[in-house]
């Protein structure tokens, strides 16, 4: 059994999913039309959890999650997306690199990457392409760029060469979120 939750952040409403105990899913909402999931569990583990360290990240407190997760993926996918959970806050890696550090090949890497089901906190808005060009996000590239340049910000590394046109917003109050 899988429960949802909706997030509002900065960067846009996100869709929370969850087994009742660990993260399997955070997903941009894609659909402006999709409706609120009508059993909303937002107080399901590890929802409360997830809130509180989406909220420290998007306020600039918090570099890294510590969440129960779990992977619902081939063995390669699961590879590549626990790769992408060392690269640190407010830093980026190539495909290439990426792909050199579990054994791959940067496509190969850059299609697992395009099927992270937990966004954000499994940070593959930190790979880039071989050239420093920033290449593929399911969030869109305008997102990606706000994403890296509000990672830059908060780590004091300045202005970004792929500085976003539009910042992130301020938090939002969530539905049917409770804050801690």
């Amino acid at each position: 059994m899988s429960y949802q939750a909706i997030y509002h952040s900065p960067a846009g409403k996100l869709k929370l999913v969850s087994d009742g105990k660990n993260l399997i899913g955070l997903h941009f909402w894609r659909d402006r039309y999709e409706k609120t999931p009508e059993s909303e569990s937002s107080e399901k583990p590890p929802f409360p959890e997830v809130t509180r360290q989406l909220d420290e990240y998007f306020s600039g407190i918090r570099t890294e999650f510590d969440l129960p997760i779990r992977f619902i993926g081939s063995m390669f996918q699961v590879q590549a997306w626990q790769a992408l959970q060392t690269i640190p806050f407010g830093e980026t890696i190539s495909y290439k690199e990426q792909a050199e550090r579990i054994g791959s090949v940067p496509r190969a890497v850059g299609l697992a990457n395009g099927q992270n089901p937990i966004a954000l906190i499994v940070p593959c808005h930190r790979v880039i392409g071989a050239n420093g060009q920033l290449v593929g996000y399911g969030g869109g590239i305008e997102l990606k760029k706000a994403l890296l340049n509000f990672e830059a910000m908060v780590r004091d590394f300045g202005p970004q060469p792929f500085a976003a046109s539009t910042p992130l917003a301020k938090p939002q109050r969530r539905e049917g979120l409770s804050s801690h």
